[in-house]
């Protein structure tokens, strides 16, 4: 997927968007020089011939191995004169099989995209290269005097040229990747607990909560514009436009009193009624890296309509009908912003259910899960299960997703949360 924040636009002061033709062109133009994210080519990709690296293959490795960027076949290296190629020698397809045969392990979503100008008369190609979790990636090519022997080595960027890593780079690189998951792992669930304890202090009864995170595989940097007040309100509202359903609201439907005015948060900002009377208590935070955190009580007037006899004494009534109302506002709430910050990764939406009570030591109370049959009437099922932990189930989702995807999404959560019941539910 190609990026929406680059070199070029930090360079224009451009917002995040598409990369086209002009910011391309304005960028030559300023002679914007080379660096360890920026790379001009004259001419477009050669192939690799005998006794030598397969250069394309070189110099995307080296791309990925270091923080991704982007390199732009078309534009004079050294005076970054646009002097454009021929659009008809282009063979996307051939340069990304050079790119698979070369370089190890595969590298995923690398994007080659031809730009023209509005007249048609120049064309650039530009080849973006992503910073790559499975860095190092090592090109693989043979030697002219021994064809069946196979030798590997791993490039990146120092500053505006290429430079093979050296035997400690390689093993401080090859640590850094099997820290980054672990890292990514630790954010999550740092926001998680984070959510957590902001909904459990406005408790002194035993309440459930929805606690779900969705959260871009490369956030977007510092130094990306930072979400405006206004575009959270746009944001919030068109998700509740888009997942609303007037006979199952959701959490953003709860939110509505307070969408207009969102609070300032560390980097994001908060749309929460925990200090609200006599609503039910949702809290949301859509942070200016791309990440949508999500808490809602799933036990509010859930058990109103039960029989007293229904609901266990130690344990708390959670609704699936809301709770799946959570999971489609979670969804369509990531969407939107993804797409209004233009963020150019997949995201890993997390979704767990969790038991807060009015002090650590009291012990957590069994879920009860309540569902609604034909007519509106609600009971607990007598197979359901009552869990007193729900596990944390993931699913992934993209920018790019239409809106059957964004369904299938927020039913492929539900189902996983709602199965820990022994349920088996449709949105």
């Amino acid at each position: 997927m190609a990026r929406s924040w680059t070199r070029l636009h930090e360079h224009l002061g451009a917002a995040p968007g598409p990369l086209d033709f002009d910011i391309v062109a304005k960028a030559a133009a300023d002679r914007l020089a080379e660096s360890d994210d920026l790379d001009w080519k004259e001419q477009l990709p050669q192939p690799p011939r005998e006794g030598r690296w397969n250069e394309l293959a070189k110099d995307v490795a080296a791309m990925a191995n270091t923080r991704g960027g982007l390199i732009i076949f078309g534009v004079r290296d050294t005076t970054c004169e646009l002097v454009g190629i021929n659009s008809g020698d282009v063979n996307i397809e051939q340069y990304a099989q050079w790119v698979r045969n070369h370089v190890q392990p595969y590298l995923p979503d690398l994007t080659f995209t031809v730009l023209t100008s509005a007249d048609g008369a120049t064309s650039v190609l530009v080849a973006d290269v992503p910073a790559s979790p499975m860095a190092p990636h090592l090109v693989y090519g043979t030697a002219t005097r021994d064809k069946d022997q196979q030798a590997a080595v791993a490039p990146y960027r120092d500053r505006d040229h290429t430079a093979w890593m050296a035997e400690h780079q390689l093993e401080r690189a090859y640590r850094d990747r099997f820290t980054r998951a672990q890292r990514a792992e630790d954010e999550a669930h740092h926001l998680l607990a984070h959510a957590q304890e902001t909904v459990s202090a406005q408790h002194t009864e035993p309440a459930a909560y929805f606690v779900a995170l969705a959260r871009p595989e490369r956030p977007l940097p510092r130094t990306a514009p930072r979400l405006t007040r206004e575009e959270t309100t746009a944001v919030a509202q068109a998700a509740r436009r888009r997942g609303g359903d007037p006979m199952r609201p959701g959490p953003l439907t709860s939110l509505e009193i307070v969408t207009g005015n969102p609070r300032p948060g560390l980097r994001r900002w908060v749309l929460s009624t925990l200090l609200l009377q006599s609503a039910r208590e949702v809290h949301a935070e859509l942070h200016h890296d791309g990440t949508v955190l999500l808490a809602a009580d799933v036990s509010w007037n859930a058990a109103r309509n039960l029989a007293a006899d229904e609901l266990p004494g130690a344990g708390v009534a959670v609704s699936q009908d809301f709770i799946g109302a959570c999971c489609r506002d979670l969804t369509t709430t990531a969407w939107e912003l993804a797409r209004r910050l233009r963020v150019d990764s997949a995201l890993q939406l997390t979704v767990t259910l969790t038991a807060v009570t009015p002090s650590p030591r009291t012990p957590k109370p069994a879920l009860v899960p309540v569902v609604t049959g034909f007519g509106g009437f609600t009971d607990v099922p007598d197979h359901a299960r009552h869990p007193r932990r729900i596990q944390p189930v993931t699913a992934p989702l993209t920018p790019l997703d239409e809106a059957e995807a964004l369904q299938e999404t927020a039913q492929e959560l539900f189902t996983d949360v709602m199965n820990q019941f022994g349920l088996d539910p449709q949105l």
